[in-house]
């Protein structure tokens, strides 16, 4: 019970603090040492350079790879996004929705918080062996958005696309991407670590257990640096669906998946857990740069983020409950 109070304190504590700051900053009432925009980007290169790839291949270093369908999860991974993806183009369809927002149902219900919240709370949840594994669940995700989404995106906003590269020029300027890049190295180093046989130090445990935390906690205020709050409560009949499907209808598709094919059945069912919440999480910042970007309804993309955000607050107490006693 205090790892689930610890995800939410870290959880929540972070968003009002990088919101405190911004509404601060705003006022004249602190001045920072960056502006906002800057300190928000400082923030992500932090925690996406520096802490989290350390505590990846730190973690895969362990991680006992003994049965190949291990190998499954970044498929999975992939087939939750576009899953999801589909599902907010359903619910789309159903509303009637103009271009504008079908754009951002589809991006919304699609791309999840994987990295930042979903790890910290495999680590929470599930220890070092969880946490390595988000890595591998995760591996295609900045490419499906960025080949799929962000184009998806593009065309609802009735602009012509500018980008005539090829889908294997696309997937490539994603993996050169210093972010995936950096992910993908350290997951890779930490799979080489692995197979060498080489035993892992001790600290590297005391290591990850502060720096996953503190990876979190400045992903998430560079988050909460970003939030806006105009326009929230005419979007909920919106939002309140969209974060049913990533919530609830997701995580059943996307577990009962990984259930058939046998993940359940590795590691004490150890893969499944990390499954069911990583396909739990709620919507990513992405949706919100890609509906700004794309001049989409941002409005919109504000309310879906930030109620299945808060939505954490039920869904967290209930992966625990499912986790720890079923």
């Amino acid at each position: 019970m205090d790892k689930l109070l610890f995800s939410l304190a870290l959880i929540i504590s972070g968003l009002l603090f990088g919101c405190g700051l911004r509404l601060l900053s705003e006022r004249g009432s602190i001045t920072l040492p960056l502006p906002v925009t800057e300190l928000r980007k400082l923030l992500q290169k932090t925690g996406l350079l520096f802490f989290l790839p350390i505590s990846f291949m730190t973690a895969v270093w362990v991680v006992h790879f003994t049965d190949l369908r291990i190998a499954l999860l970044p498929f999975i991974g992939v087939t939750a996004l576009i899953t999801g993806g589909l599902l907010g183009m359903l619910f789309a369809r159903l509303t009637k929705a103009p271009p504008q927002q079908i754009g951002v149902l589809f991006c919304c219900s699609s791309f999840t918080n994987i990295g930042a919240i979903g790890a910290l709370v495999c680590y929470m949840f599930l220890g070092e062996a969880g946490f390595a594994l988000v890595a591998l669940y995760k591996m295609f995700e900045e490419i499906v958005y960025y080949t799929i989404g962000f184009p998806i995106a593009r065309f609802y906003s009735g602009l012509t696309g500018n980008d005539n590269r090829t889908l294997v020029a696309k997937i490539w300027g994603t993996v050169r991407d210093p972010f995936v890049a950096t992910i993908l190295a350290a997951f890779l180093a930490g799979v080489i670590l692995n197979v060498s046989g080489l035993a892992r130090p001790k600290f590297f445990e005391t290591i990850n257990s502060l720096f996953i935390p503190a990876g979190t906690f400045v992903l998430i205020v560079s988050i909460g640096l970003g939030m806006r709050f105009s326009r929230i409560a005419s979007y909920l009949p919106l939002a309140f669906p969209v974060t049913v499907i990533k919530s609830a209808i997701i995580p059943v598709v996307i577990t009962s998946l990984a259930w058939m094919v046998g993940l359940g059945n590795i590691d004490g069912g150890l893969p499944l857990q990390v499954v069911l919440i990583l396909s739990s999480m709620p919507v990513a910042f992405n949706s919100l740069v890609a509906a700004s970007i794309y001049d989409l309804d941002l409005d919109l993309a504000n309310a879906c983020w930030l109620v299945s955000t808060l939505s954490l607050v039920v869904v967290l107490p209930w992966l625990y409950w499912l986790i720890h006693f079923l």
